[in-house]
């Protein structure tokens, strides 16, 4: 306690400070090396774009992340997929990491970088595929998969980033967002790529009837579901990430998953409240500022 009865102001940044610990924990896998991308200024997208703005908010991303893949296993070759080619099993939490990192990447380091992790991404597409179990084949670099995968993750990190950041976010810049993404989206060989939200909906609307959930579809999903968010957060917020997401997935969507539709107002109480939170814990972060060209290393603790 400070000298007045109140809280030390070393006290909060120690406080802060843990807490970006902890999720530069959940996003970089030690082991590895990682570090937290830096945000630079000859990234493949401008600091003053859309995509900067919605793709940089942790509890908004995760949430859209969540929804994003409840909706992706939707499709049976997505699914088969995972399913055929993934450790998801033994490493959700790994696969959940590599995919916020490709988004990092894509988004914030240098433009190089972002364009090198997309044809990685690209090359690794290729070499997936097989046989679903009615006997179809499918291969992950097929041009109308590709585009649901894309599709579904972008609209669902943007409706998160509307529900909990910027509920008047104007259409416009809703179109200029899906505008931006579909420079990743070309480049890995999606098609048809939408460029504006009503495109990206129509899209959405002519998938469904290739949709399908099944035992394996159940499987992945809570999976997904009860995966904790390990030491970076507690298992009352891993609950709160977990049940936003269901909560962010259109009704039929849910309804082919089976999952009932969480109690909404005290779900998204709980969800602007951890943002508020990890918004607190990063006011002054490295992680927040724009680097300029010269920067080539994390720049301090």
């Amino acid at each position: 306690m400070g000298r007045n009865g109140g809280t030390s102001p070393r006290l909060f940044e120690s406080a802060r400070a843990a807490i970006r610990r902890r999720i530069t924990d959940l996003f970089n896998d030690a082991s590895k090396g990682e570090r937290p991308i830096l945000r630079r200024a000859d990234a493949l997208f401008a600091p003053d774009s859309v995509a900067w703005r919605v793709n940089g908010d942790i509890v908004t991303m995760m949430i859209g992340g969540v929804s994003g893949l409840l909706l992706q296993m939707l499709h049976p070759a997505v699914l088969a997929g995972v399913w055929d080619h993934s450790d998801f099993r033994s490493d959700m939490h790994g696969r959940l990491r590599r995919t916020a990192k490709f988004i990092a990447v894509t988004t914030y380091d240098h433009a190089e970088h972002g364009l090198a992790a997309i044809d990685r991404a690209r090359g690794i597409h290729d070499r997936i595929g097989g046989v679903l179990p009615d006997g179809t084949s499918y291969c992950a670099s097929d041009p109308a998969l590709l585009a649901w995968v894309h599709v579904t993750e972008a609209i669902s990190f943007l409706n998160a980033w509307i529900r909990y950041a910027e509920p008047q976010m104007p259409v416009a810049d809703q179109d200029r967002y899906f505008a931006e993404m579909a420079v990743v989206a070309d480049r890995l060989g999606a098609a048809p790529v939408p460029r504006d939200r009503a495109s990206a909906e129509a899209l959405i609307r002519s998938m469904r009837p290739a949709l399908r959930a099944d035992s394996r579809t159940r499987e992945v999903a809570q999976l997904v579901l009860n995966q904790s968010v390990g030491a970076a957060l507690t298992d009352a917020a891993s609950g709160v990430v977990m049940q936003a997401g269901v909560d962010l997935l259109p009704d039929w969507a849910r309804a082919m998953h089976g999952l009932k539709t969480p109690p909404a107002p005290l779900v998204r109480a709980r969800a602007h409240a951890l943002a508020r939170t990890l918004g607190w814990a990063y006011q002054g972060s490295p992680n927040h500022e724009v680097w300029a060209a010269d920067v080539t290393v994390w720049p301090r603790d």
